[in-house]
């Protein structure tokens, strides 16, 4: 019997990925750039557990059983290729635990994060060395940048068969430190429609898709990681901005339209250009990927007066039953009027946002080794008892 436990991050497309070429190898119409962010707040857990007293392969996701899907399939026999094992070990059927800490298919990337764990969970088991983003990929499209931190760039490659469609990644976590996230949970549930099914639809039906792909990215990715090795804050926050509002055009374009963003989210928008006109600098921007909840990226010292500023336009709830503020601890700041006359926005009623998660870019999946870790007892069934990373 062997047991492998990992964890994996979420990231967050500064320079989005919609649309494949090819949907059954996953390969993309263009270039995408992400952070990674740390798994201290946001991350997928998996434990992988291969014996051969199993009958058959067996999957709990967030505790319920499901049932092996053809990307996990497809995901197990990339990795099975690159196996460094016994032929008997990989005969051997596998049980498979996966949780989040965090809401699944609430626009929170959490299948990048499933599979990047998925993955890095199998590499260690089969003991495959090297990148593994391909195989991450062949799950999930955006799960190949979650298998590396800091900045990461998922090219798209020309291979008609994927083989140069990698991430790489542009610079570790420690490259830029004073980059923070705030992400903002509008809505947790699930979304009417899924990326998968709206990525589809637009290719098929979208021309703003195809000159986006053929024309706007390939110049505009170059320019966001010249931004980022440069530490230029106030051109990746300009970037990462148009390339939301464009991606969200997009959806609009597609036909019938996949509408993803909320009235709540375009409150956010108004708040974070009305800040940023106020103090005369782009200090924050924002990117919605498929769903309703807001990520903003800004620096550490910026954090303080912006979640201020947040908290008096979009109040918490005021009978929050949950931790409202999550994450990285955020010292309090008193406002000057002067500044909020300068937002020309109405205080809305509280509690427009569940919670929210305060946190940094951070590295890619970490095995873990405590066996008190494994979400799988010794005989290969989930911990009754098991929580949330």
């Amino acid at each position: 019997m062997h047991t492998v436990t990992c964890i994996a991050p979420v990231n967050i497309a500064v320079i989005k990925y919609w649309g494949k070429r090819d949907e059954n190898l996953i390969l993309p119409i263009n270039d995408s750039i992400s952070a990674t962010l740390d798994t201290e707040q946001l991350c997928a857990k998996t434990t992988i557990m291969a014996s051969p007293d199993f009958k058959k392969d067996q999957i709990w996701l967030n505790g319920k059983e499901e049932s092996i899907n053809k990307r996990l399939q497809n995901c197990l026999l990339e990795m099975k290729k690159r196996a460094q094992v016994g032929n008997e070990v990989l005969q051997w059927k596998l049980h498979i635990c996966s949780e989040n800490n965090f809401p699944t298919a609430a626009g929170l990337a959490s299948s990048a994060a499933g599979y990047a764990c998925f993955a890095a969970a199998l590499a260690k088991l089969y003991k495959v060395e090297g990148d593994i983003s391909a195989v991450a990929r062949a799950g999930s499209g955006s799960a190949c940048r979650s298998t590396m931190g800091g900045f990461v760039r998922w090219h798209m490659g020309s291979d008609p068969k994927g083989s140069d469609s990698i991430a790489k990644q542009i610079v570790p976590a420690c490259f830029w430190p004073e980059i923070r996230i705030l992400i903002l949970v509008v809505n947790d549930e699930r979304k009417k429609v899924s990326s998968a099914v709206g990525m589809k639809r637009s290719v098929e039906t979208s021309e703003f898709l195809k000159h986006r792909a053929e024309h706007i990215v390939p110049k505009v990715a170059n320019q966001m990681e010249k931004a980022i090795l440069e530490k230029d804050f106030e051109k990746f926050a300009e970037l990462t901005m148009k390339d939301s509002n464009q991606f969200h055009a997009v959806c609009r374009d597609t036909y019938p339209p996949c509408v993803y963003m909320n009235d709540i989210s375009q409150l956010t928008v108004e708040l974070v250009h009305e800040y940023n006109y106020a103090v005369n600098k782009t200090k924050v921007a924002y990117t919605f990927d498929a769903g309703p909840n807001p990520t903003l990226y800004l620096q550490e010292k910026d954090v303080p007066e912006f979640s201020a500023v947040l908290d008096h336009f979009l109040p918490p709830p005021t009978d929050a039953i949950i931790e409202y503020k999550k994450g990285i601890p955020v010292l309090p700041v008193k406002l000057s009027l002067d500044l909020l006359k300068k937002i020309n926005l109405e205080q809305q009623l509280p509690g427009r946002f569940k919670y929210t998660i305060h946190t940094r870019v951070g590295e890619g999946p970490k095995l873990l080794k405590d066996d008190k870790d494994h979400l799988l007892n010794n005989r290969g069934l989930p911990v009754k008892d098991t929580k949330s990373v």
